[in-house]
């Protein structure tokens, strides 16, 4: 049974890969591609330059801190698939870690699909990440961390950037050499605080998995903002 229930996982996440790589995600610019779905492109235009959007995404930016956990629901049916790997919340289909460089805030995250042909660990302006053109929404979690932790888990995290890690598209949490997101933000966060169990992971069809809400519903973490796009 064991056995089944992990060949159902692999096919689930094969066809999450297999779908990834033929829709465009992150910050890049739609491709189009016959037929246009011209609904679906207005309802990004709109969503894209809508004020309540663009202020919504300022003052989120103003609330960012180092260490902060970012969290975000993509518009496409991979984003959809995703947030049902989430056991107690599907609101939300990826993840990063914010550091200020320079007093702006920077997104470092794990994605792959075409916005990401590479695979490599990412590094993105964070009012790129929250772009209301890509996504239906965002939130941000802090975690109960000391200076000295944070400090820490910055540098883990640009260390991984560094070695320019690729995404796991096996979601295998026995591996460290690939990192799918929410993988990426588990393994950081409890290296940086000296603890594996500070972020738990849930056994889902036999299978140890890290869903993004088993980050931003850890009794470590408080919700700072959750925005829904208009």
């Amino acid at each position: 049974m064991e056995l089944a229930s992990s060949r159902v996982l692999r096919v689930f996440y094969l066809f999450i890969i297999f779908i990834s790589s033929h829709i465009v995600t992150g910050c890049s610019q739609l491709k189009e591609e016959a037929p246009v779905n011209q609904a679906l492109l207005d309802g990004i235009e709109q969503r894209r330059n809508d004020p309540a959007n663009l202020r919504a995404v300022d003052s989120s930016l103003a609330l960012l801190k180092n260490g902060d956990v970012v969290v975000r629901t993509g518009n496409d049916i991979t984003s959809y698939m995703l947030c049902q790997l989430n056991q107690k919340d599907k609101t939300y289909s990826h993840c990063g870690v914010v550091m200020m460089e320079h007093g702006y805030p920077f997104v470092y995250h794990s994605i792959g699909g075409e916005a990401n042909p590479d695979a490599r660990i990412r590094r993105d302006s964070a009012s790129c990440w929250f772009s209301p053109a890509d996504n239906l929404g965002f939130g941000i979690a802090r975690f109960d961390m000391t200076d000295s932790t944070i400090s820490s888990l910055g540098g883990i995290v640009r260390q991984i950037y560094r070695e320019r890690r690729k995404f796991d598209m096996d979601f295998d949490l026995a591996t460290d050499d690939r990192l799918y997101c929410a993988e990426f933000v588990y393994k950081a966060v409890n290296h940086a605080t000296a603890n594996n169990t500070y972020i738990t992971p849930v056994t889902y069809f036999g299978h140890s998995f890290v869903g993004i809400d088993n980050i931003f519903l850890s009794p470590h973490a408080r919700a700072i903002c959750q925005i829904r796009f208009k």
